[in-house]
């Protein structure tokens, strides 16, 4: 197997299987590792396997093609798709899974595995995802924390399967120990189809430009009235992605001064009635929210900052139905 150290910055120095050609039988399999997803190709040029029937862990080839001079199966899956395994050892993150055939098939069954090691920082710690609990994050004295919610917002979530084009309920708050009074606010949240977001996730906006909720302008997603200024509640609407793949939510939560918002640090949405943006927290300073079509940049703040009370969370898997 040759196997090659890449260098990218910002990322795991990893090890990568690239490109290895080996042969099961009369095939040649060939591996491609990824930053974040694994390519395989199988060549047989006997033809010995229906290539349409082999799987790579539990999904069937992207690309299947059979001429005169063999058959052909291309697969492609993002890492934890696919019954892909993640196994951390003391060095090493691998992602394994096998390209097998089922045994009905009448040739000999085929069982190939499939491996992609990456060295292990040192201060890595596997992401957690339950969508059914509050995510607490800890920045200071503050705690956030984020989750779907019942209906009626009454407590946490009981499913993560929502219909299409209903309403999902979210809330987000901050725990204040001995802080100052704070806001908070969803300075943005992306959906997109993996946990961990990458140059090559789909993804699709949701809040951006520093707390412009933009998919108001198109659907019925709503922030809702408050409760309490270190609470925001969202209301938003389920939608599929045209590939049909579960639904990862991620969202930066920043608390802060209340007295002190401007067009950096806010939380507007699309009135489509009055065609204009709205500040949700007080619609007689809606001006702040003019931006929201443009870019948001807010002037700088004095003893706060949104790098000193802000956390990313990411609740997921939602199956839309």
């Amino acid at each position: 197997m040759l196997q090659h150290i890449v260098r990218m910055p910002s990322f795991l120095l990893f090890v990568v299987s690239a490109l290895a050609v080996f042969f099961v039988a009369q095939a040649a399999v060939t591996v491609d590792c990824g930053k974040n997803s694994v390519s395989v190709r199988w060549i047989d040029v006997n033809s010995q396997v229906d290539p349409s029937l082999l799987r790579l862990g539990n999904c069937p080839p992207t690309q299947v093609s059979v001429n005169s001079q063999g058959s052909e199966a291309v697969f492609y899956s993002e890492f934890l798709t696919c019954n892909i395994r993640r196994l951390v050892t003391t060095n090493e993150i691998i992602f394994e899974t096998e390209i097998t055939s089922p045994m009905l098939s009448k040739s000999t069954p085929v069982y190939y595995p499939v491996a992609c090691a990456y060295k292990r920082e040192e201060d890595w710690a596997p992401p957690l995802y339950d969508p059914l609990r509050f995510h607490t994050h800890g920045q200071g004295d503050l705690k956030f924390r984020m989750a779907l919610m019942k209906d009626d917002f009454s407590g946490v979530a009981t499913t993560t399967t929502f219909s299409l084009g209903s309403m999902i309920p979210i809330a987000a708050s901050v725990v204040q120990q001995n802080h100052q009074p704070l806001i908070l606010l969803l300075d943005e949240c992306l959906a997109s189809t993996t946990s961990e977001l990458a140059p090559d996730s789909h993804v699709y906006p949701l809040i951006t430009n520093k707390g412009c909720l933009v998919d108001s302008k198109n659907t019925n997603s709503r922030f809702l009235p408050r409760n309490q200024l270190s609470e925001i509640r969202l209301s938003l609407q389920a939608f599929k992605f045209p590939t049909g793949e579960d639904v990862y939510l991620h969202c930066r939560l920043v608390a802060w001064e209340p007295r002190d918002l401007d067009s950096g640090s806010k939380a507007c949405q699309y009135d489509r009635t009055s065609s204009r943006w709205v500040l949700v927290d007080d619609p007689s300073q809606s001006s702040l929210c003019s931006c929201c079509d443009t870019s948001c940049q807010g002037r700088k703040k004095r003893g706060i900052t949104a790098d000193a009370i802000a956390v990313n969370s990411v609740i997921g898997p939602l199956v839309i139905i």
